[in-house]
């Protein structure tokens, strides 16, 4: 069995392509969970990161913090990734990983000159507690306890959900003290909802989970959406253009959809709710179970399992319809894509519009190599500009004397005119975090904590502002 890595971030904003770690913490574990290594690293704010006000508040991380401690953003990241890559053929898991820590750490890998597919390489693969411990209750409502939302549905946020399930969790949003309860979390669902979890390993990797969609019959799984976990009994149709396998849900009668007209056809894959026919994102840990959890709800329960098999194999053996789905499927894309490239697309938010080649790659590694003289020299070499962009970056963050004066200054411009920007940016500005800090504070009127914290921090955006005003 793989070793597995929880891992954890807490960050200055919730902006994943313009924000910045600060906090970084992963534990490797056997598959009986006991602990065989473990990273903690804390960093500074690199130059033009403007924070937002409340991930400060929510992770407890003052200026001083942000300041005094001794390593830099690339240098933890250096740090991070040489343990991360002895920690290879594992599978990487987080709470909200894959929408959030994933991304975070795709999107810093990408712009800190590393291959960002990190946790999909190198033998190693990745899941998501949060989507599994969902699965879980739905399946086996006993198996944990949650605290319950006012609209009547279980609530998964992780400190909350610790404490109730008797964990400790003493220091939570602090990046140590989340991985440490992600991981007691992970041994409760293994004992108490052992098929569940069992599921979830065989679809930890992309390529293995499309397989199984496409080659059962029939399966149950779980979307997550009105703040509840809905279940359903699919059946594979086909490949969506983007590559994601395109499902039918089998409470509906197929032989309906098999008379539509294309027009009719497009309105119901689009437009109606509903969906009968969905996408499901085997890149991103779907929980797929055995068909016969479908039948145990309501929308399934009275068509039974006999019923749902022939409806699928019905879907399966119409081809005409699936090339007619994927044609519909294929003109929508074709339209969207015309949009997309019409608009603007920064370095910072291109990570999946274009990948690095191999030339590209390998001078990745000669810049990492090389000492700080000789990389302004290695970043000529590179064919995309977005890398020669980010690479300057790192030296006007790291060493500045390393780069020629003319390329230092223009950047250092770049970086003020961002931070003090008053339009509406993607990134996060200092008129914006003072206009969050206001908010805060009428929020926080009665918490004279909060409300120091929060002159604190409006005293070290008043330090930030000075030193843009001067470039």
């Amino acid at each position: 069995m793989p070793n597995y890595v929880f891992y954890d971030f807490e960050t200055c904003s919730s902006n994943t392509s313009y924000g910045q770690i600060i906090q970084a913490a992963a534990v490797l574990v056997n598959d009986n969970f006991q602990e065989l290594d473990r990273y903690e690293g804390r960093c500074k704010l690199s130059p033009g990161i403007i924070p937002e006000a409340m991930a400060l508040l929510v992770n407890k991380t003052t200026p001083k913090m942000l300041k005094e401690t001794n390593l830099s953003h690339y240098q933890m990241i250096r740090q991070m990734m040489e343990k991360f890559n002895k920690w290879k053929n594992s599978i990487f898991i987080g709470y909200n990983s894959i929408e959030f820590d994933e991304e975070f750490l795709r999107r810093t890998l990408f712009k800190n000159l590393e291959y960002p597919y990190l946790t999909v390489t190198n033998g190693n693969e990745r899941g998501d507690l949060l989507g599994l411990a969902r699965a879980a209750h739905l399946y086996y409502p006993d198996c944990i306890k949650t605290p319950i939302s006012d609209r009547n549905n279980p609530l998964f946020k992780l400190e909350k959900l610790a404490p109730m399930n008797n964990i400790k969790h003493n220091e939570a949003h602090s990046a140590i003290g989340d991985v440490l309860a992600t991981i007691e979390i992970a041994k409760l669902l293994n004992k108490k909802a052992p098929n569940v979890w069992k599921a979830s390993l065989m679809t930890t990797n992309k390529d293995k989970c499309f397989e199984i969609i496409k080659n059962e019959t029939l399966f149950c799984t779980n979307f997550f959406y009105g703040g509840k976990a809905i279940p359903f009994v699919l059946t594979y149709l086909c490949t969506h253009p983007w590559s994601y396998p395109f499902c039918f849900d089998l409470k509906a009668d197929p032989t309906y959809y098999f008379k539509l007209s294309n027009k009719e056809l497009k309105k119901e894959i689009f437009d109606v709710k509903p969906k009968v026919m969905r996408t499901i994102k085997h890149k991103k840990h779907p929980i797929i179970m055995n068909p016969s959890y479908g039948v145990n709800f309501d929308n399934y329960k009275q068509l039974g399992l006999a019923k749902l098999k022939e409806r699928a194999k019905l879907i399966r053996n119409n081809k005409d319809f699936a090339n007619k789905v994927s044609a519909i499927l294929e003109d929508d894309i074709n339209e969207k894509n015309e949009l997309d490239s019409q608009l603007d697309v920064y370095a910072e938010e291109s990570i999946y519009k274009k990948f690095a080649t191999n030339e590209d790659n390998k001078i990745m590694s000669e810049f990492h190599k090389t000492n700080w003289e000789e990389k302004f020299s290695v970043i000529q070499k590179f064919k995309d500009e977005r890398f020669q962009y980010f690479g300057k970056k790192i030296l006007y963050e790291e060493n500045p004397d390393s780069l020629p004066k003319e390329e230092y200054n223009a950047i250092h411009k770049e970086v003020a005119a961002r931070a003090l920007s008053t339009n509406k940016e993607k990134w996060n500005t200092i008129p914006r975090t003072y206009s969050e800090i206001d908010t805060l504070r009428n929020k926080f009127k009665d918490d004279k904590e909060k409300l120091r914290a929060l002159d604190e921090i409006n005293s070290y955006i008043e330090e930030m502002e000075k030193q843009y005003q001067k470039a």
